[in-house]
């Protein structure tokens, strides 16, 4: 854990997943805006080298938070430092590739608790705050695989639909109430983990003539999400008409996903 100089703030932020793409460059974007933030992912020196570019008092913590089960642990030393969380922002999350039926269990299930469980605990941990106060946003990172579900990414899917079903219902239940749900649907992202899911796919002429986005956008539309009160995020904005066309959209990706090469 470390920290940097304290400055006037707006409020409190937390990101999981901060270390890069899009959690990284959330945290800028909330940086820019004035927040105070917590910084969580699992590798120190990538949270330690964007704590240092940040002129706002930031705390780390590197942790493993697919242990659901501590997965809060370092919200009461965040908090103590930074005051209650104004913002949490779901990030953290892995993408495994592959046909199902060959898949270790115990890697899905893993998956499930990083995508799924982790996420839920963290929000369940600041909600009682967030309502007693009156305000607050939650930014759910979900995925354009829980709108349209990719042969070949079983446990990725089932664990971004419920995350975004989650957040979808929660948004309902608190309305009115001064906090706030955001539902976040990327779509490919210029990130590391957008770039390995392509390369598992090999040369696919259908897979490179996919839109691709950038953090950077990403996280300026998730700002302006939470500072407008804007219920999801689709980004690139072609993947709306995976919303708008489910069915139409689950015939392409049966038809036309191929299958990832094997690894090496």
């Amino acid at each position: 854990m470390h920290d940097t100089h304290s400055t006037s703030t707006v409020g409190h932020a937390v990101v999981t997943g901060a270390s890069s793409g899009i959690g990284e460059a959330v945290a800028r974007a909330l940086a820019a805006r004035g927040y105070a933030l917590t910084l969580v992912a699992r590798r120190a020196e990538l949270l330690d080298g964007l704590r240092a570019s940040l002129n706002t008092p930031v705390r780390v913590f590197a942790r493993d938070l697919s242990d659901s089960d501590h997965a809060a642990a370092f919200l009461p030393e965040a908090e103590a430092a930074n005051g209650p969380v104004d913002v949490l922002v779901n990030n953290a999350g892995v993408q495994y590739l592959g046909a199902f039926a060959e898949f270790d269990p115990a890697d899905g299930e893993r998956l499930l608790r990083l995508n799924v469980f982790t996420p839920l605990r963290l929000t369940r941990a600041v909600l009682p705050g967030m309502l007693s106060r009156g305000r607050g946003a939650i930014v759910d990172i979900a995925s354009l695989a829980a709108i349209a579900p990719t042969p070949y990414m079983g446990y990725y899917n089932a664990s971004k639909a419920a995350l975004a079903a989650a957040s979808e219902s929660l948004r309902a239940e608190v309305a009115g109430r001064g906090v706030h749900v955001v539902t976040v649907y990327p779509g490919p992202v210029d990130t590391a983990m957008g770039q390995a899911g392509y390369a598992a796919y090999g040369d696919s002429v259908a897979v490179k003539a996919t839109p691709m986005g950038t953090p950077e956008v990403m996280a300026t539309q998730i700002i302006q999400a939470i500072d407008d009160r804007i219920d999801r995020v689709i980004y690139p904005k072609a993947y709306w008409a995976a919303r708008w066309f489910p069915g139409t959209t689950r015939w392409f990706l049966d038809r036309f996903t191929p299958r990832p090469a094997p690894k090496r």
